[in-house]
């Protein structure tokens, strides 16, 4: 009887050491990987104001998957931004484009383009309007992937 004890004993803590893995692991992901679930996260934030933390944690209650640390911290950096960000993307907007005309697939790209673009140094800026462009194609229409790459061209040519 002892020995069923301890090999349940024995399951369970193996058990709860496979979980802790699972949860450590979803932390080794591609830097694309993490800036697309990033992007999921502010884009999703943009329609109620839950916190970024609830947004995680609701994606990993109803999906038993995990948004990266990364992801979660950087979507909150974003989020807390989101104004500053808007307006450096109101800048470059044609005459007679406000930012609420944005699609908020496209809002949601450009604010994590143009944050990586200001405070990310170790992302060529190129990789951050390539990744960006190729989201934006991933999760909305070609129309739109062209107004963001036009967009962020311009912000990076003014920006030099």
């Amino acid at each position: 009887m002892t020995d069923k004890i301890l090999d349940v004993n024995t399951t369970a803590v193996d058990k709860d050491a496979e979980v802790k893995e699972d949860l450590n692991s979803h932390n080794k992901i591609s830097r694309y990987k993490k800036r697309e679930q990033t992007f999921l996260i502010v884009f999703e934030s943009l329609f109620s104001d839950t916190t970024v933390d609830e947004i995680a944690d609701n994606f990993t209650d109803s999906t038993a998957q995990f948004y990266s640390d990364e992801a979660i911290k950087t979507a909150g950096v974003i989020q807390e931004m989101a104004h500053e960000l808007d307006e450096k993307i109101s800048a470059f907007l044609t005459k007679g484009w406000k930012i609420s005309r944005i699609s908020k697939i496209s809002l949601a790209v450009l604010r994590v383009a143009v944050y990586e673009i200001l405070y990310c140094e170790e992302i060529p800026v190129s990789v951050s309007i390539n990744e960006a462009v190729e989201l934006t194609k991933k999760y909305s229409v070609s129309e739109d992937a062209s107004f963001v790459n036009g967009l962020l061209g311009s912000f990076v040519k003014d920006k030099k």
